[in-house]
């Protein structure tokens, strides 16, 4: 698929990094870009910078999700690139234990839910959504090509750390649907491929002080430094691209695989 001004594309949690980074990749290339979030102001200012749509989507409400799509499509027309960066990281083992009294509590189920409702279930719904319409395509050329979705997991989904048990659940259910989303659209030609990321230097980590984030790029093998956004965002830019690209999982992330904690 080339990517040029022809090509419409939605973007999810686009109002920050990843997202963010891809719908300015996109749009680098031409795309008419559709930026999803929760966060409205900024993801007015990003869709304003790019010259393209803010949709207000929720990712784990159906009329919300409805909402948006209608929304980019009325603006740009059907897209044919999709890119699901919408996604949580809660923290939380599964049982833990108080070290002052020794008292017992588990990870509440609502914490358990929210990561697979966002992180899975919200990437399964804007997927279903879009190949929906990408089928109505016609093809972009003589093997049929009709669209592109690139959903985002996580190193996490194979060396998920302690505490990161709702993450690493909700980030192998992404990994685990891409081969056979892939399959049950192969026949109409829509491609579905996952990234997934190691340590990125987004919002999330800012957070953290210096020292922090200097001993999580100190632990990737090569380069030692924290991923940048904007690599994400050339990789979706290239499985876009090329159409032989499908039905794949692959890490982004330096090397590095993660140690228990």
């Amino acid at each position: 698929m080339k990517i040029d001004n022809s090509i419409a594309a939605i973007v999810t949690g686009a109002a920050s990094g990843l997202g963010e980074a891809t719908a300015r990749a996109l749009a680098a290339k031409g795309a008419k870009v559709a930026i999803f979030d929760m966060n409205a102001e900024r993801g007015e200012e990003v869709a304003q910078e790019l010259g393209g749509a803010f949709c207000h989507a929720d990712v784990t409400d159906e009329a919300s999700v409805d909402a948006a799509f209608a929304k980019a499509r009325e603006t740009h027309g059907q897209e044919r690139i999709l890119v699901n960066c919408a996604g949580i990281a809660p923290v939380g083992k599964i049982v833990k234990r108080d070290r002052e009294t020794g008292a017992l509590s588990h990870l509440p189920l609502g914490k358990f839910a929210g990561a697979i409702n966002i992180n899975l279930v919200g990437t399964f719904l804007c997927c279903a959504k879009s190949a929906e319409g990408m089928m109505a395509l016609d093809p972009l050329d003589e093997h049929g090509e009709r669209g592109c979705i690139v959903n985002t997991a996580s190193v996490a989904a194979e060396d998920g750390q302690i505490g990161q048990i709702a993450y690493a659940a909700s980030k192998a259910g992404v990994k685990g649907m891409t081969l056979p989303m892939a399959r049950d659209l192969m026949g109409e030609g829509i491609r579905v491929n996952a990234i997934l990321p190691g340590i990125f230097g987004t919002p999330m980590l800012a957070g953290l002080p210096e020292k922090a984030q200097a001993a999580l790029a100190e632990a990737v093998p090569f380069p030692k430094r924290l991923g940048d956004p904007a690599e994400y965002a050339s990789l979706v830019c290239f499985i876009a691209e090329t159409g032989y690209f499908n039905g794949e999982c692959v890490r982004l992330d330096g090397a590095i695989r993660m140690p228990p904690k």
